[in-house]
This record gives structure tokens, C-alpha cells and sequence, in this order.
């Protein structure tokens, strides 16, 4: 049974085992027709704009839309100065509208669906575009992530960008979408964190600039969608273990990035539409989840579903909350900021049906990693998950949220969780008025996108379906360097002898039996300390798939409890921290009274970021890092993050697992993973009795306790309200009020990119590839960690000798992620990953490849620079799953700019596929059973790629034939999936594009 609407929120709390909070703001922009206006429907224009609209731009009613100042909470976000920047930016916007709107005829091609909602005591909440009046039976059927699809495109319905032909693929789902039929798509907003954000605005400023050198308006580049972005991903764990942590780690992270920082607050005032929320309030996706997410948007009075693209990839946390969000390329995103449609395929859509009670001790992320599995053994790449059944009344929004956030994990674009009575309640939990919520449900309700379990189920179609007992799920952890690889409790000690004795690889060591058990002894300040394989040596609560949900901290902080009241200490060489996803789980841990024992085992808070679980772990002690490196330890790391791939969390672990937080703790104080928690004790207690696994575990109901007596509405108010106000540092950051950015050619966090210097009005064309040499040549499932790695500078990489040239100091050499606003840094960082297996090196791991001409063995930057130099194009092979992890923008910029022109690969990340779209590189595939081995490539040979040089003679998905020197030719699947990306590279990339096209107008 659901709960109603107007349970109590103690009942609520009362009566879920594990109960889920998050806030959700509704946010307006000033200007915005309502309903928007179409083009003229008479046959021989509709013919002309349905021919056109691939390559169209933003429509001219969006061009207003939002062009005035956000607000939050009904405080201004933005200073006095942005208010009359934006003022003045708003004249020529209008003056543009008022010129297009006369071009345009009256009607929109549904108005006969758009309607009033009215308010049950009178009046009405706005209006909407309806779906039950369609009168299409077919809707009924579709899945409810669909239907939000079916509504963004009535609503910007114009038979030019979209049109009623593309209506009616989405309400003909069942039939189209396995055809692969394309679709244009136009979230209602758009989400960064700061190390995609910057290079963000540092495209955006500098598409001005090349606005400007073509004789246009720099001011056509403005944000036409609310972008919200969160800095969340610069804070290291630099200082641990200490009560005064929080502000030292934020006192040294402004100091590193303060340039960044400056440079963020300044597109705050010069673009519009923009809202930064500044560092130190949390992590992106739980500042969405519990604040940025509006569930329905309310613009002048015009009600629809509010829909996301982020460029993170675990954007998809939003999907617990009943928004359709995902994670996209940095270069898709701009181009959505800037009006332009996303061209998607129309995905098929998993249909997971949950049922059971999970069992006592089971955590929400021992059920996630459990979905996970299943799901990447599905098979759901390009395709949403929606979960649905009577084991969803079992399930908070928080776990909800936790399932949804790791949809990148198990390869699905979403995994949604459609609006139901748990998700209103979590809404007024998090203080949402009564008005508000009322909205959302009556609006979601009249348009057929509200599940009310109490009332009978309309049978939905989809396109394929799984099935799971939440009692059949056990606690659990993944790893060792891939998050799908889930090990049970029960057999963790018998899997990490395997890993131990297996030969390289995902679940392999390699590590000869007479040295397995090698213990390192040495010395800690003093004390006498060992090490041996599989000792923790970094234990970490943190990343937003587990910070946001109040069961699993609490369930830490028990943990923590239990084992201070036994007399356990973690020890002190072990690497502990705690960095919450935002000030709400300060709160209650300290409401709770549990924070002390999390402190008293070393988790001390570290600050409100993503610190490890994106590779900002910081420094391991310096006699720590030395009894690895010298007895050849593999060490591990425990950590409630969502990637675990080698090299990411720390280059000194080489064996990560992901974990619930109480599971983090629980190894922490094991001090190791080699350990079966069921028969072997995790230490000795004070009364000198071994305690065990089951001694320090707190049952469902313990945690349900703390959670309703400790997670209070008012606690989400206070921190959101004090969100708007910034911090001291952030404040004292002084910036100037120009419109267009000042490029200082010093500095090696910003830079100016070379993708638009000599840009013409006319787009490059198509092209080939002709004699190209091969850079890299990989096996399966090369990350965007290998290929654009966000931890540290290496000493002796090329992008450190850039920076020590340029007398920046070691110490000061921050992340790549904190320098992706410059390109010659991150050209250099790209493939710099320490952990690459390149087949050219036959074996050796590291950073280098051959230099085919010469048989040198280079660092890949050099290398690519020796090929440039000469005049010489590059090709990339890989294996199965290239581009799998977060969705970085630099993963594909990286390689454009050292000259790639192509990727021969099994198979593609959704995501990268896409980015290396953007950047103007061409994907291409193996044949079913084909790669670069079965073919006989060994990476030597000089590879032409036959592409005709026409874009009117290339379609999506055809066949090309690659030929190499040495007499070989094969057949590949060129990777241009739609219409839109043939223009993109016909153009060079889609900001090139983007560009042309708002220069016509």
C-alpha cells in the first residue's frame, strides 16, 4: 500500500525502513510566450522547413524565453552588477523577437490540446498541453519516461524544429523505436559541475569572439534554458583525520582554483540565465536532487515536466525524483543551451519490475549494485530503464535516487522512477508548500504521468522486461576496477584470492603465490605499522550516489557507534574521510549525536564535495605511499562512490571497491579486504573478545529510528536558504563586468581554444582519411579516465614540463580536472593515464606508445605532435565498450586536438560516440565478431578510410570499407547515427555549426 498524499511526515518517516529526502525548487524565467507560435503549415513550406530542420537553429519564440534574472527561494541570486547586465542584454533579444515573431503565422499545431488545469477551490494552476485529449489509445500504453518525450515535443511543436511527423513517432513508440527512428529533443534545462562548467563558458566566451570575427552579434551567444551550475569537483582530501578539515581543504581548494572560480563568476553576470551555486555547498547531482529539481516547471502560468541534460553523467540521479534527466557531452550541452534541438534515437525502454522487501541489513546500495549487474548483463546501452511494481511502496526516494544515479554504471541513458505519492511526500519533507505539491500532482495526474499504486494499472508496453525480488538481494561490494564486477559479503575473501592469483586484468593481479602473503612492515610517525596485499589504505564516504541517502550515513555513523562502544580503532595510517553531498547530512549527523563516534574513527567531514570518488583523494602519507611502492603492495581502497576504474581513485590503489558507507566503515576498521566477515573477526574489543561483522551492524529498524527522529524538513529550508548567500571567499572573488572575456595568454588554467581560429562562413565538407597511422591501439573497455584522466598531474608527464616551463611549482600542479579550461594543458594530459595498456608497447603499462615511422617509444602527446608536425593524420583502435565512464567533454576534444581523425572501435559509449561527433571525429565499427584482432591489425599498418566528400552522399549507419598498406581491407559501420550528426561534421564539429547558423539569423 502507498502512502496518501496527506500522511503525516512522522508516519512517513515511521514507517520506511529507509526513508528518502530531497528538496525540489521551483524556479521562474520572466519572458516567455505562452503558447508558442508555429511556422506556417501549408504544404509546399512544411515540405521545405521538414527538410531543413536538421540543420536548423533555435527557434525565435526560445530566444526569449528566460532572459531575465532566476530566482531561488524568492531570494536574487545574482549581484546588482548581473541585474543590469542582464537589463541591458534584454533590448536587442527582444528587438530580435519582435523581427521574427512577424515572419511567423498565428496557431500552434496542438492548440486544440491546450487547456486550463483548474484548482479544486477555484480558479487554475495554468495551462497545458494535454495529452488524454490526443485521443490516441496508444498513449495509454506508453512507458511514462516516453510520455515525457511525447509532451516536450507537442509543447515545441513549430513543423520546422520539431515536427507533428516527429509527435508521431513518439505516440507510434511501440512501432518506431525499434526502427532507430531519430527525434529531436529539448530539455527544459541544463546542469554542469565546474570541471565540465568551465570549459563550458570557456567555449561559450569563446564563440563570441568568433561571433564577432564574422561580422555578427557576440550577443546571439547567450544561454536560451536555465543552466545551473554547481562547483562541486575541485575540494582534495588534502587534510583528513582533523576537526578544522572542512575549511582547510576549502582554504587551499580556493587557493588553487581561484582563477577558475573568478572566471565562473564572471559567466554568472555575462551570460544570462546562468545561476553558480558556489563551492562548499555540495555535491551537483544532490543540490539537483534535494534544490535545483523543479519535478513540474510553472513558466507564465505554462505548466510541463521538467526535463534535464547535465554534463556529468550520474545526471541521471534526477530520475528518482520523476525527471527525466541524463548525462550528455560538455559540446551537446552548450549546443542545448543555446536553443539548438538534441537529435536523439528514440530509445527503446527496459521495463524493471521490483517486488519483496529487502531484507533486514541490506543496504540501498547493496540493491544497486545488484541492478547494476543485472542490467550490464541485459544489455541497455542507449536505452531508458523504468521501474515499476508493487517492490516500489518498499523503496525511499533516496534509495529511489541511489538506483537512478548509477544508470551510467549499467549503461542505460535513464533509469526512472515516474512520479508516485512517495516522491509528493518527499517534496513536502523538504519543505515544498502545500501549494506547490498540489500542482505537481494535479498536473501530473491530468496528463497521465502519476502512478497511484492504489488505483488499478494500466498495462504499459516495453521493450524488453527483467525482474527482481528485492529479498533476494545480499549485501555486497564491486570491484576491484570495474563497478559492474559485484562480489556478495559471503564470498569476498574466496574472490580476492582469485584476484590475487588470476593473470591482469579486470579481476586479476597476477601476484605469484609465495608472495601473497609478503607483509611490508614500516613506520608511521613513529609507530610501528604493516601492509600487506589488500590492506585498505584509503576508506572514503563519499560521492552522491550514497551521501544523499539519510539511511546509509546513518547506518556509517552506527556503525562508527557500535565499534567506539567495543573498544575498535581504525587504524591511523588508513586514509579516512567524509565529505557529505551537502549541509543537510551535517545536520542530522549532528542531530543524530553520531558524528562524534564517526569522528572519533577518523571520519572526520572533509568538505561538501566529490573528493575521492572522482580521484580528488589527496596525498597518501608519505611512509604510506613509500610501503607500496617499495614492496610492490596492492593496496586497496574502500569507498561508497560510483567508479572504481584503475588509476581514478588513487594511483597508488590498485584494487578499489565500491561500497554502502556502513560497509566502508566496516572495512576501515578490518583494516583489509581480505577478510570473510562471517566466520573471521574485524578486531579485538576492549574486554578483549573478538568482535565481529554482526556486532557492530545495525538492523533496519535502528536506522529507521535515527532517520525519523534525526532528518527534519527544517534542516533543508536553513541549508538552502543560506546556499543563496555564498560563502566569505566566494564573495570577496572580484570580477569584471564585461561582456566579452579578456584572455590572458599567462595563464595556465584558462586559455583561449583554437577550435574556431580561422573559421569561415563556409562549413570544411566531409571528408576521409587517407595514410593515416595508428596512435593507440586498445583492448576492451577503455575509460574516459584513460583517455582524459581527472586525478592528478604526474611529475614526469608532458603536461607537467608544461607547467614547471611556465614556473608553476609541483605542489601547485592541481588536477586536470581543475585545468580543463585549458586546452594545452588537457592536449597534453590526454591518453596520460599511468594505468593504459596500449598494444603498440606489447605489455608495458603507461602513458606511451610507438612512434610507427621511427619505432621510438613516446609519451602519446609527443608522439601525436612528431605526426602533426609532419603533415601526418592519426587513427585510434579499440576494443569493446571505448569511452565507457563519466562524460567527458575532453575525451573527445583531447584527441581532435592531437589530431585523431578517426576511431575504429568494437563498440562505443553512448556519451563518447557522441563527443567524438562534436569534435568532428569519425566513429567507426567493427563488424559483428570482427576486431582489430580477428582482422590481423596489429596497429603498424598506415589505414584510408573511404568516406565520400560529398555530406549528401553519406547516410547514418552505412558501411565503409577501410584499406590499410599492407594489403588489408575490411568493412566498418560508420557511427553518424542521425541526419543532425552528418551536418556536424560536415560542419567540423557542432559548435562550428551551431556558430553558422546563428550567424544567419
Amino acid at each position: 500500500m502507498y502512502i496518501t498524499a496527506s500522511t503525516s511526515a512522522s508516519s512517513l518517516l515511521g514507517r520506511a525502513s529507509r526513508a528518502g529526502f530531497s528538496s525540489s525548487l521551483s524556479r521562474t524565467c520572466a519572458l516567455s510566450p505562452s503558447p508558442p507560435s508555429k511556422f506556417s503549415s501549408s504544404a509546399p513550406f512544411l515540405a521545405a522547413a521538414n527538410q531543413q530542420r536538421s540543420i536548423s537553429f533555435a527557434a525565435p519564440v526560445r530566444s526569449l524565453r528566460c532572459s531575465l534574472p532566476r530566482w531561488s527561494h524568492g531570494v536574487d541570486w545574482r549581484s546588482p552588477i548581473s541585474l543590469r547586465a542582464q537589463a541591458r542584454a534584454v533590448a536587442p533579444v527582444i528587438e530580435r523577437f519582435q523581427r521574427k515573431i512577424a515572419t511567423m503565422a498565428p496557431g500552434h499545431p496542438f492548440k486544440e490540446i491546450f487547456t486550463s488545469l483548474p484548482k479544486p477551490g477555484g480558479g487554475e494552476f495554468g495551462k497545458f498541453y494535454s495529452l488524454p485529449a490526443l485521443n490516441d489509445p496508444r498513449i495509454d500504453k506508453l512507458p511514462y519516461s516516453i510520455r515525457i518525450l511525447l509532451e516536450s515535443a507537442i509543447r515545441n511543436c513549430d513543423n520546422f524544429q520539431v515536427t507533428k511527423e516527429d509527435v508521431e513517432k513518439i505516440i507510434d513508440w511501440e512501432n518506431t523505436s525499434p526502427k532507430q527512428v531519430e527525434i529531436p529533443f529539448k530539455p527544459a534545462r541544463v546542469l554542469l559541475q565546474d570541471f565540465t562548467g568551465v570549459p563550458a563558458v570557456v567555449d561559450l566566451a569563446s564563440m563570441r569572439d568568433a561571433m564577432s570575427s564574422l561580422g555578427s552579434d557576440p550577443g546571439k551567444i547567450n544561454p536560451l534554458v536555465p543552466v545551473d551550475l554547481v562547483i562541486d569537483h575541485s575540494v582534495q582530501v588534502d587534510v583528513a583525520r582533523s576537526a578544522n578539515a572542512v575549511q582547510a581543504n576549502m582554504g587551499l581548494e580556493f587557493q588553487r582554483n581561484k582563477e577558475r572560480f573568478a572566471f565562473l563568476k564572471w559567466g554568472s553576470t555575462a551570460f544570462r540565465n546562468t545561476l553558480v551555486v558556489p563551492p562548499g555547498s555540495g555535491i551537483v547531482h544532490q543540490v539537483n536532487l534535494e534544490y535545483l529539481g523543479r519535478v513540474v516547471f510553472n513558466t507564465d502560468g505554462m505548466l510541463y515536466p521538467d526535463s534535464v541534460v547535465g554534463t556529468d553523467s550520474h545526471t541521471t540521479m534526477i530520475d528518482g525524483l520523476g525527471v527525466a534527466g541524463w548525462g550528455v557531452g560538455g559540446i551537446e550541452a552548450e549546443a542545448a543551451m543555446l536553443g539548438q534541438p538534441m537529435s536523439m534515437v528514440l530509445p527503446g525502454v527496459v521495463g524493471f519490475k521490483l517486488s519483496g522487501k529487502l531484507h533486514n541489513g541490506v543496504t540501498a546500495t547493496d540493491l544497486v549494485l545488484t541492478v547494476t549487474q543485472m542490467l550490464r548483463k541485459h544489455g541497455v546501452v542507449g536505452k531508458f530503464v523504468e521501474f515499476y511494481g508493487d517492490g516500489m511502496g518498499e523503496l525511499s526516494l533516496a534509495d529511489r535516487a541511489t538506483i537512478a544515479n548509477m544508470s551510467p554504471e549499467y549503461g542505460a541513458t535513464m533509469g526512472f522512477f515516474p512520479v508516485d505519492h512517495v516522491t509528493l511526500q518527499y517534496l513536502k519533507l523538504t519543505g515544498r508548500s502545500d501549494e506547490t505539491v498540489a500542482r505537481i500532482e494535479a498536473y501530473l495526474r491530468a496528463n497521465k504521468m502519476f502512478v497511484d499504486y492504489n488505483e488499478p494499472q494500466q498495462e504499459r508496453v516495453y521493450s524488453s522486461y527483467l525482474q527482481l525480488d528485492l529479498a533476494d538481494v545480499e549485501p555486497c561490494i564491486s570491484g576491484p576496477k570495474r563497478p559492474h564486477d559485484r562480489v556478495t559479503l559471503r564470498e569476498m575473501k574466496a574472490d580476492w584470492h582469485s584476484c590475487l592469483d588470476n593473470k591482469v586484468g579486470f579481476k586479476g593481479f597476477a601476484i605469484p603465490k609465495e608472495e601473497q602473503k609478503k607483509v611490508a612492515k614500516f613506520s608511521f610517525h613513529g609507530q610501528p605499522a604493516e601492509m600487506k596485499h589488500g590492506s585498505v589504505v584509503i576508506a572514503a564516504i563519499t560521492s552522491c550516489t550514497n551521501t544523499s541517502n539519510p539511511s546509509v550515513m546513518l547506518g556509517a555513523a552506527l556503525v562508527a557507534k557500535k565499534a567506539c562502544e567495543h573498544g575498535l580503532q581504525v587504524k591511523p595510517w588508513i586514509k579516512t574521510s567524509l565529505a557529505p553531498g551537502s549541509g543537510v547530512v551535517t545536520k542530522y549527523l549532528l542531530q543524530s549525536g553520531l558524528q562524534h563516534y564517526l569522528n572519533e574513527q577518523g571520519f572526520h567531514i572533509v568538505g561538501y564535495g566529490c573528493t575521492t570518488c572522482i580521484g580528488n583523494s589527496g596525498e597518501l602519507d608519505e611512509s604510506v605511499a613509500s610501503a607500496i611502492s617499495e614492496n610492490d603492495v596492492v593496496a586497496a581502497a574502500v569507498l561508497s562512490g560510483n567508479r572504481n576504474f584503475e588509476g581514478r581513485v588513487h594511483p597508488l590503489t590498485r584494487a578499489n571497491y565500491l561500497a554502502s558507507p556502513p560497509l566502508v566503515v566496516a572495512y576501515a576498521l578490518a583494516g583489509t579486504v581480505d577478510i570473510d566477515f562471517d566466520k573471521e573477526p574485524i578486531g579485538t574489543g576492549k574486554d578483549g573478545k573478538s568482535v565481529y561483522f554482526r556486532d557492530i551492524w545495525p538492523s533496519t529498524e535502528e536506522i529507521a529510528e535515527v532517520v525519523q527522529s534525526s532528518v527534519l524538513p527544517e534542516m533543508f529550508k536553513s541549508t538552502y536558504e543560506a546556499i543563496t548567500k555564498g560563502n566569505p571567499m566566494w564573495n570577496q572573488l572580484t570580477v569584471p563586468a564585461n561582456s566579452s572575456y579578456s584572455w590572458d595568454p599567462n595563464s595556465t588554467y584558462i586559455h583561449e581554444p583554437p577550435y574556431f581560429k580561422n573559421m569561415t562562413l563556409d562549413p570544411p565538407g566531409a571528408h576521409g582519411v587517407k595514410d593515416a597511422y595508428c596512435l593507440l591501439n586498445f583492448g576492451d573497455s577503455i575509460t574516459t579516465d584513460h583517455i582524459s584522466p581527472a586525478g592528478s598531474i604526474h611529475k614526469d608527464s608532458p603536461a607537467a614540463k608544461f607547467l614547471l616551463e611556465r614556473g608553476v611549482e609541483r605542489k601547485d600542479f592541481n588536477s586536470y580536472g581543475s585545468r580543463r579550461g585549458n586546452d594545452e594543458v588537457m592536449a597534453r594530459g590526454t591518453f596520460a593515464n599511468i594505468r593504459l595498456v596500449n598494444k603498440l608497447l606489447s605489455g608495458e603499462v603507461g602513458p606511451k606508445t610507438i612512434h610507427v615511422p621511427t619505432g621510438e617509444k613516446l609519451f602519446v602527446y609527443d608522439a601525436a605532435m612528431r605526426y602533426k608536425t609532419a603533415g601526418q593524420d592519426t587513427i585510434v583502435l579499440a576494443g569493446a565498450e571505448y569511452g565507457s565512464g563519466s562524460s567527458r567533454d575532453w575525451a573527445a576534444k583531447g584527441p581532435m586536438l592531437l589530431g585523431v581523425k578517426a576511431v575504429i572501435a568494437k563498440s562505443f559509449e553512448r556519451i563518447h560516440r557522441s563527443n567524438l561527433v562534436g569534435m568532428g571525429i569519425i566513429p567507426l565499427c567493427f563488424k559483428p565478431s570482427q576486431d582489430a584482432d580477428t582482422v590481423g591489425l596489429t596497429g603498424h599498418e598506415r589505414f584510408t578510410i573511404d568516406l565520400p566528400s560529398n555530406i549528401k552522399d553519406i547516410r547514418p549507419g552505412q558501411d565503409v570499407t577501410v584499406t590499410t598498406d599492407t594489403g588489408k581491407s575490411f568493412t566498418c559501420t560508420v557511427r553518424f547515427d542521425t541526419e543532425v550528426e552528418l551536418a556536424y561534421f560536415n560542419n567540423g564539429g557542432i559548435l562550428p555549426y551551431v556558430i553558422r547558423n546563428l550567424r544567419k539569423e
